[in-house]
């Protein structure tokens, strides 16, 4: 692929995809905006935003299953308390 052409959002890792953003929105909040350019960039800042979304919208999923898995150890598991004679 040439270096010009971006890739695929979800190829990068998130940090990147965010950085690839902000660089593309400091581009286009600036005075020189390439109008030759602006579809493409809102274009590509569309994708980006769109697997970002996706992403914590996944880490989300996991982070309330990993706390559901904990609470559910939480009342399988007996309190000290009650083991101690």
């Amino acid at each position: 692929m040439p270096a010009d052409v971006p890739g695929d959002p979800d190829d990068l890792a998130y940090a990147d995809a965010v950085a690839e953003l902000e660089e593309i929105l400091a581009e286009l909040d600036g005075d020189d905006v390439d109008v030759d350019q602006l579809a493409s960039q809102v274009q590509r800042a569309a994708a980006l935003i769109t697997s970002c979304r996706r992403r914590l919208a996944a880490a989300r999923l996991d982070v309330t299953r990993i706390v559901a898995d904990l609470d559910t150890l939480d009342d399988v598991e007996p309190d000290e308390d009650e083991t101690t004679p």
